[in-house]
């Protein structure tokens, strides 16, 4: 069996990288996605979800180098098992969390650039998302 998510909406924190004891780096990040619509009554209104983001390897270094609170990306990856818990008011919340698998940064400086787990920076044809590759300012080697 297999699952995937696809996710589209804004960093709601820097991305903080540490290391596992095996030495593996791993950042994690805040997505939240939204929703607008008109509702039966005409009022307009908007749902917003909020999703955990784990990247591993290479890309969780390159995440960390390059993302930052405020940035559009697009995230594919897989559901992980949620963290459910009781608040102190007694309302029922949980935290969504996603390993990610591919990251596209989609804020203007960084549109177009695709890394994926695993991969290295400029392996198999992918770039490294840095300001020279999208100002056309030279060639990234």
């Amino acid at each position: 069996m297999y699952q995937q998510i696809t996710l589209v909406g804004n960093l709601g924190n820097d991305p903080e990288m540490r290391h596992v004891p095996s030495g593996d780096p791993v950042t994690n990040f805040s997505v939240a996605t939204s929703r607008s619509w008109t509702g039966q009554d005409g009022q307009r209104q908007q749902k917003t979800v909020w999703f955990r983001v784990s990247a591993w390897e290479r890309l969780a270094e390159t995440c960390n180098q390059y993302l930052a609170k405020g940035r559009r990306v697009m995230v594919v990856g897989e559901l992980e098992e949620p963290y459910i818990w009781t608040d102190d008011e007694g309302n029922a919340r949980a935290i969504l969390k996603v390993r990610a698998r591919n990251v596209q940064f989609l804020s203007s400086r960084e549109q177009g650039n695709v890394m994926s787990e695993g991969q290295a920076a400029y392996g198999n044809g992918q770039h490294a998302p840095s300001p020279e590759l999208n100002g056309g300012e030279g060639i990234p080697f």
